[in-house]
């Protein structure tokens, strides 16, 4: 088992926008806690983080990789994770796996937009938080101006740990030496600052505090803690990753005063039957880890990646998945330090482990020893949607297998690829959140699982709906010499609320339709569902109510009642002022002031609204507003030309809208249904 006890485990996530220094910090923290030699290149492709070979190709993380650091006493778990919009997916799943998220700011580019939405996300997740400002020995930067921009942006709370010294060369402590001079600020003030926010969340602290003009480092750690887990206070610190300066004083801040498992803000957990379970970080008690990450080895086949929340976990143990009425048995129990698998005995609540070979696993899979008829879930993470899409089908005949197996590895590798078939358009669709996230996925599919794809612009997801109530009607009749079929349906139709789905609702009486064919009315409608009413989309937020029909003692038979229920429904929708309606996106562009005019004018062209535009840093702006889908197709080659390479954007999915008239009646005008035989 561990050498270390639960309240000596530090878990944290490095996050931050592309390009920040993530990497370099991690592999900076490796070598100053001697957990390897020599500090790797992110330009060399020698980091312990990115061993894949597409991340060192394209210089990036592309996905979360997990480190382990020794440092004294307290054992810590570092997750590196990726920069670009694109796999937010990973991040964001990390931070399921963590007490403490570590945004990290390029001193020299300033706040940027992952760096704004990673603040909110971990605030929304109530995860304890802490600002790290790299590259702060990068000539020019005014890290005064920026530390008051942090302030700016994210509140008063942001306050500095420490503060650089020596033009970025150093940095002088804030909270436990006080010696020396910054390059800013004074130490006292600095000190002053953070310790007045602590103490706030204390009243008898306060009150000593008031009296005596001074507390001690341990009388804060309590509620420097309870600080960090209400939001009320974010340490700020300073470091340069490739020189070494304040990486030492980092480890330190994370290990003398970020949060072990057993005082951080804990996840919720839910039985099957709705129950929440408390959450105890104790080993004596039943075990329950979840997967955040699954990963496929060349070597050593599927892994899934857990946080132990509470209890135990050793070889052998036997364990259920999710909702699985038969235990597995764990073999091989791996602790990760890059692509490197550490055998361990097991592990304790905090820890962050793997096994191998375990096919029932999947991310966000709850792994657990409660009864089997107890299936465990963890309150479901918030993911944006996939909305770039390509069309694929095989350059090669008989490669359907092969490309099936990949995407499917795909898919669970990143839970923000998604892999659909749109029947209606007879194309498999392979979604992600952006252009570099689909060409990074068709380069794995080459290199890793080698194979080939032709690829073209998907048919836009449209979906169907009703507008008003109605009723429709099938007398289903077919006489073909011997027993014939025979069934009659009547039913109507109700709008449900955008979002709400589909229901079924059942209110015959009097066994005019039988009960046993209820069921196949219920499929008929499911196959209009799937197929379209009227326009060849699949059709949501109905509520269909079966009320009337007929039956024959000898011709009646399932098939007649499918296909009364199918052409009723259809008979309904006709009746029912159906509409197409398009998905609209929220879309974030980040542009040169200078472009802002040509970026809104060109979204509101594209029949765009443009909601918000706000002044970033570095002469940059950013536009936010919503579009419908069908009109993005070449956003990303317009924008790279109105802007010269300089303008970025970000998408996910919004809201379903009905689509404007005209093009409601050029989808519907080549629709047919397939009549049965």
């Amino acid at each position: 088992m561990s050498s270390y006890n639960t309240d000596n485990i530090r878990n944290v996530a490095l996050v931050g926008h592309a390009g920040s220094g993530k990497t370099t910090l991690a592999e900076a923290l490796l070598f100053a806690a001697g957990a390897i030699s020599s500090k790797g290149s992110v330009d060399k492709g020698t980091t312990v983080s990115d061993y894949d070979p597409l991340e060192q190709r394209h210089q990036h993380s592309l996905s979360t990789s997990l480190l382990s650091i020794d440092h004294g006493d307290t054992h810590i778990n570092l997750l590196d994770t990726p920069g670009y919009p694109d796999f937010v997916g990973p991040t964001l799943s990390a931070l399921a796996a963590v007490e403490t998220v570590a945004v990290v700011i390029n001193a020299a580019a300033g706040i940027e937009t992952m760096t704004r939405r990673l603040m909110d996300w971990t605030a929304e997740r109530r995860l304890c938080r802490m600002i790290v400002i790299n590259k702060i020995d990068a000539e020019g930067v005014d890290l005064a101006a920026l530390y008051g921009a942090v302030q700016e942006a994210f509140g008063s709370e942001c306050l500095a740990i420490n503060l650089p010294a020596g033009g970025g060369s150093k940095v002088v402590d804030c909270f436990f030496e006080r010696t020396g001079e910054s390059d800013f600020s004074t130490i006292e003030e600095a000190h002053t600052a953070i310790v007045d926010q602590a103490v706030e969340v204390d009243e008898r602290l306060m009150e000593i505090y008031l009296e005596e003009g001074e507390v001690s480092s341990e009388q804060l750690h309590a509620p420097f803690e309870q600080a960090l887990r209400e939001g009320h206070l974010v340490p700020v610190c300073f470091a340069s990753a490739e020189s070494g300066a304040g990486v030492e004083a980092l480890l330190e801040i994370i290990a003398r005063l970020m949060p072990s498992p057993l005082e951080g803000n804990r996840p919720a957990f839910v039985k099957a039957s709705g129950d929440e379970v408390a959450i105890e970080p104790v080993g004596d008690k039943p075990l329950l880890a979840h997967v955040f990450k699954v990963a496929f080895d060349p070597f050593v086949g599927k892994l899934g990646v857990f946080r132990i929340h509470q209890g135990n976990v050793n070889k052998d143990s036997q364990l259920f998945v999710d909702d699985a009425r038969k235990a597995l048995k764990v073999g091989n129990v791996f602790a990760l330090q890059g692509k490197e698998h550490v055998d361990v005995a097991g592990g304790i609540p905090g820890d962050i482990r793997t096994v191998a070979k375990v096919d029932e696993i999947r991310f966000d899979s709850v792994l657990h020893t409660f009864q089997e008829n107890e299936g465990v879930h963890m309150q479901r993470l918030a993911l944006p949607t996939p909305m770039v899409g390509l069309a694929i089908k095989p350059k090669t005949r008989g490669d359907e297998q092969k490309i099936a197996e990949a995407l499917n590895k795909l898919s669970e590798e990143d839970p923000c690829i998604r892999v659909e078939r749109n029947p209606s358009a007879n194309e498999t669709v392979l979604r992600g959140l952006g252009d570099l996230h689909l060409r990074i996925a068709l380069e794995r599919m080459s290199e890793q699982y080698h194979v080939e794809l032709e690829t073209h612009a998907p048919t836009i997801p449209y979906r169907e709906t009703i507008s008003r109530k109605a009723e429709g009607h099938c007398r289903h009749k077919k006489q073909t010499g011997g027993a014939g079929q025979f069934g009659e349906v009547y039913l109507k139709v109700e709008p449900l609320s955008r979002g709400s789905g589909f229901e079924f609702v059942d209110q015959v009486v009097g066994g005019v339709i039988p009960s046993q064919f209820i069921p196949a009315v219920e499929k008929g409608v499911r196959q209009v569902l799937d197929s379209g009413a009227f326009a060849g989309f699949p059709v949501q937020d109905v509520r269909v109510i079966v009320y009337d029909g007929k039956y024959h003692s000898v011709d009646s038979k399932e098939v007649a009642f499918v296909t009364a229920g199918k052409k009723a429904f259809i008979d309904a929708v006709a009746k029912a002022k159906p509409v197409v309606l398009e998905p609209i996106a929220d879309v974030e562009v980040t542009a040169p002031n200078a472009n802002m005019g040509d970026v809104a004018g060109d979204l509101s062209a594209r029949r765009g609204r443009v909601q918000n535009t706000d002044s970033l840093p570095g002469g940059m702006i950013r536009i936010t507003g919503q579009v419908p889908l069908a009109e993005m197709e070449d956003f990303q080659s317009r924008l790279k030309s109105m802007t010269g390479g300089e303008g970025s954007y970000t998408m996910a999915f919004s809201r379903y809208e009905p689509a404007p008239a005209e093009v409601q009646q050029k989808l519907a005008a080549g629709f047919k249904h397939i009549e049965e035989d």
